[in-house]
């Protein structure tokens, strides 16, 4: 509250500051405020609208080894094997496949030639829990692609996400 004496000059508070002058808030503080109330708002609006990957066109070499890995991992073979070369199938001897569901699987680079192609992928596995947290190693392998007709089929695969041995 400002009081003003009787000649005109303004009462002083008990910090020597004029009264009322305290009162109004500190812009500066506002501006930081809000901006960090953006930033958070845009943090959220960024972890939450990752879904889940953009699909690659299935008639491509980084098609079919993202739905041969999704079948594999989703331990669905039947699906897995219509992405297979039957020489592939041919060489197969059934083997006992580990945990899939700790597998992700990342593209890192593909190559495509007239009849072939390579397709470099990162296969990361994460373990919970132990006594320092989460475990997660990370593997670069390829998958070995050949052209059959208008389609592209896999000759090989990492093995980790092998259909058979």
């Amino acid at each position: 509250m400002q009081d003003t004496s009787a000649n005109g000059s303004s009462v002083v508070d008990s910090s020597g500051e004029p009264a009322g002058v305290g009162a109004r808030p500190d812009r500066t503080l506002i501006a930081i405020l809000a901006v960090l109330a953006v930033l958070v708002v845009v943090s959220l609006v960024v972890v939450f609208s990752r879904g889940t990957p953009t699909m690659h066109d299935a008639s491509t070499p980084e098609g079919v080894v993202q739905r041969y890995s999704a079948a594999i991992i989703a331990a669905d073979e039947e699906t897995a094997e219509r992405y297979v070369t039957e020489a592939a199938v041919e060489r197969c001897e059934e083997i006992g496949r580990g945990d899939t569901s700790h597998l992700r699987v990342v593209l890192v680079s593909s190559t495509e030639r007239n009849d072939s192609a390579d397709v470099r992928v990162s296969i990361v596995t994460s373990y919970t829990g132990g006594p320092f947290g989460s475990n997660e190693y990370e593997y670069e392998d390829r998958f070995a692609l050949v052209r059959s007709g208008d389609t592209w089929l896999i000759d090989s695969a990492p093995w980790q996400l092998a259909l058979c041995a």
